[in-house]
């Protein structure tokens, strides 16, 4: 079954294209989305072509990825629509001719711990040479308003001065690791983005997102989230590969989504803002039981093999202070049992 059909998400998508933003701005407008078929992005597909078949919203979107069938097995119910468009592309090179384009949102990146190991190139060029090529197709083509996909990660590891990040705050990364690509990279396309907008006049916004879960992870992702929730659907044991003792903000996917929608649409131009459910932070050891709980199984113990952990995050407490973003009005609606809930039982259904 299609993730799309399945009546949970759907209520999801439902109540999410219910949200209180002003959609208005979106009508007849065009949409460039990278790394379309990625986690959070497929989900605002969705919720952008819901409000297009209800609510006669006519956003037209222009989807980028890689993969044709892995595009045409997620959107094919959109594949013939006149809102819709898929282009196969490298985002690190130069973007062909698509016209004019309204909107951009940047979520093309490696984002788990196997990918950022094994193609540490790819993780650092998709966040630095996409976000150039991306910034200047919009400059080109007077884009309105461009938002960049940018992570926890930025902020590195806490110095212990601070129970949580805002977002001024600014910890350590050992910048000499093939695992800080991924931070490095997401702090280097935030620079650009104040690069754009200071020599070209580029509006920009940043949304930092917590550690996000849900139904649409990819079937590859090696996060410790991931894996859990894929063993909780299959019934088996949790593996936990650490003491878990690790405290993480955390966000269910669709509320990541709508977070995109809100920072698109309501946040000020030039800002970045921390994206994260003040309800779902919790230690990996204990997310690893709700989920045992969930299925009906345990938590094992498990050292990780040489490539997983080259690419684990050393932070051991990252909690996000989401006020700002609050204050557009956004709130999370999923909390995290609820989420993890809702996750297992749709993968266990599609």
């Amino acid at each position: 079954m299609n993730i799309t059909t399945n009546n949970t998400y759907q209520s999801d998508i439902q109540n999410a294209s219910a949200q209180s933003i002003d959609w208005q701005q979106l009508s007849g407008k065009t949409i460039l989305i990278s790394g379309a078929t990625g986690m959070i992005a497929s989900v605002l597909i969705d919720i952008i072509m819901y409000r297009n078949e209800h609510e006669q919203q006519n956003t037209r979107i222009i989807a980028v990825s890689r993969s044709e069938d892995k595009a045409k097995a997620r959107f094919k119910q959109y594949w013939d629509s006149p809102y819709f468009r898929w282009l196969s592309h490298d985002i690190t090179q130069q973007l062909p001719e698509l016209g004019e384009v309204d909107y951009i949102f940047h979520a093309a990146s490696n984002t788990h711990p196997r990918a950022y190991a094994t193609d540490p190139i790819g993780t650092i060029t998709a966040n630095v040479q996409g976000t150039y090529s991306l910034l200047d197709y919009a400059v080109k083509h007077k884009c309105k308003r461009f938002l960049f996909f940018s992570s926890v990660e930025i902020y590195g590891e806490n110095r212990g001065d601070v129970d949580k990040f805002d977002e001024k705050y600014l910890g350590y990364i050992d910048c000499n690791t093939t695992r800080a690509g991924y931070p490095e990279g997401k702090r280097l396309g935030e620079s650009l983005c104040n690069a754009f907008a200071s020599q070209c006049k580029q509006d920009f916004v940043i949304g930092r997102f917590s550690r996000v879960y849900g139904p649409t992870m990819m079937e590859d992702d090696s996060k410790a989230i991931a894996q859990f929730i894929r063993k909780a659907a299959a019934g088996e044991d949790i593996v936990l590969k650490s003491e878990g003792n690790q405290l993480y903000s955390y966000t269910y996917v669709v509320d990541a989504a709508a977070a995109a929608l809100y920072l698109l649409l309501c946040g000020q131009s030039g800002e970045a803002y921390n994206i994260a459910d003040v309800r779902s932070d919790i230690t990996l050891k204990d997310l690893a039981q709700l989920l045992a709980y969930e299925a009906g199984t345990r938590v094992i113990f498990e050292l990780p093999d040489a490539v997983e952990k080259a690419g684990y995050s050393t932070a051991t407490k990252a909690i996000l202070d989401a006020s700002k973003m609050e204050g557009l009005g956004w709130m999370a609606q999923t909390h995290i049992e609820e989420g993890l809930a809702k996750t297992v039982q749709i993968l266990k259904e599609s």
